[in-house]
């Protein structure tokens, strides 16, 4: 045996010290061609600081061997060394074997570092030299994918699936293919490749989007059943939680809905949109207790979410609790910014017969509802009540031109006019 397979053999059961001995004889006794091996297998092993040695090695020796520099990069790259990985890869010139092999390695560096148009160039040029070649057309179909920009890398996972690869690089290209349809809203495309694919064999990404196609073309029992797949073997994959909820409600299961809420929750607790989901399911089975107490823990933590808080000022008007209502508005960071929690403040002041406070609150919003039937309907009301009859004719009269058959209104119009 040679030195370099003593070495690889030592590795292999754990004889470290032993194979670091063997190492150094095989760098200065064994042959090029040994060595590449050996620096290939060492690569592979994990062992990469000693297969960095040998090709630096080799490179000293045959300075033009280009493919000795790509290696190189490699190395340089998985070790955070950018830097000295662009400087192998840019001594390498386009009539190089091994430029090619360049351009991939260079798009894979700018990819993981965020630069994917400079990347994309990368790639473009490769795929013009090797408009066939495997890994040039998998790059691109990945660095799309990675970019979402799922119609590119569809065309280019189709190309690979039409040339007979399944598989490449340990991805699933019926899988991807599949979630590009699903993420380009074409559902029933992108189930015709998922359900291709028995679920047992589907990674959680891709039984996450056979899940959420069944459950957008409708298939609610199927969704749930995939859903409920992907639940035993990830259930910390929060993102399936807030469409089974779904799923369950569309099929009138809910019970089954908050159920999964609250299993989402466990594993999610700051997810903002699922504590509003469990909070309208709670009401749907009345438990506004329930409901209210989701969405105060909610605001504990996402104070200026808006949604939020008209939810819970909402609740709380249905209550009939306008003190609390108002004093939770003029509290709540960013309500008085909002034209619609003002007019949800001006509501609870007039429901408490504050019709002053009240009024203010409807006339600074007026421009924001101009379409708005109701809005006008109950300014003419409130400004009658609160002896503003002026504002009242001017309301009833805006109303009618958004109503114009309302019998009762316009009999109100009438009473105002006679008033004057």
């Amino acid at each position: 045996m040679t030195h370099s397979e003593q070495t690889l053999a030592l590795i292999k059961i754990g004889k470290h010290t032993q194979a670091e001995k063997e190492f150094e004889q095989a760098l200065t006794k064994d042959t090029p061609e040994n060595l590449f091996a050996l620096a290939e297998s060492l690569s592979e092993l994990g062992f990469s600081d000693w297969a960095e040695q040998v090709y630096q090695l080799l490179l000293k020796k045959f300075p033009d061997e280009d493919q000795l520099k790509t290696n190189l990069a490699e190395i340089a790259i998985n070790n955070g060394k950018d830097e000295q990985a662009l400087a192998y890869l840019s001594s390498i010139k386009a009539d190089s074997p091994a430029y090619l092999t360049a351009l991939l390695v260079a798009a894979d560096l700018y990819q993981t570092q965020g630069l994917f148009e400079v990347s994309e160039q990368k790639l473009l040029q490769a795929h013009q030299i090797a408009p066939t070649e495997t890994a040039v057309v998998f790059g691109l179909a990945e660095l799309y994918y990675n970019m979402k920009n799922y119609r590119s890398a569809l065309a280019y996972y189709l190309e690979l699936l039409k040339s007979g690869q399944v598989v490449v690089a340990q991805v699933n290209l019926v899988q991807r293919i599949g979630a590009c349809y699903a993420e380009s809203g074409k559902f029933e495309q992108a189930l015709g490749y998922l359900e291709q694919i028995h679920t047992e064999d589907l990674s959680p990404d891709s039984l996450f989007q056979l899940s959420f196609t069944q459950f957008e073309l409708k298939h609610y029992e199927d969704a749930i059943k995939s859903f409920n797949k992907l639940k035993a073997s990830a259930p910390d994959y929060t993102t399936l939680y807030p469409v089974l909820a779904a799923a369950y409600e569309q099929v009138g299961q809910l019970k089954e809905a908050l159920l999964t809420a609250q299993e989402g929750l466990r594993v999610d607790q700051y997810n903002s949109k699922l504590y509003l989901q469990a909070s309208r399911i709670a009401l749907k089975l009345q438990q506004a207790k329930l409901a209210e107490k989701y969405l105060r823990q909610a605001l504990t933590f996402d104070e200026d979410n808006l949604q939020l808080i008209t939810e819970l000022s909402n609740l709380l008007q249905q209550q009939k609790r306008f003190s609390e209502n108002i004093t939770f508005l003029k509290q709540a960071n960013q309500a008085l910014n909002d034209p619609q929690l003002i007019w949800n403040l001006g509501r609870a002041y007039a429901a408490v017969e504050k019709d002053q406070a009240a009024l203010e609150c409807y006339q600074g919003i007026q421009k924001d509802f101009d379409d708005n039937a109701t809005y006008w309907q109950e300014l003419t009301l409130l400004a009658r009540r609160a002896g503003n009859l002026d504002l009242a004719k001017k309301a009833v009269k805006h109303y009618l031109t958004l109503v114009p058959n309302d019998l009762e209104m316009l009999d109100l119009q009438d009473e105002l006019a006679a008033d004057f």
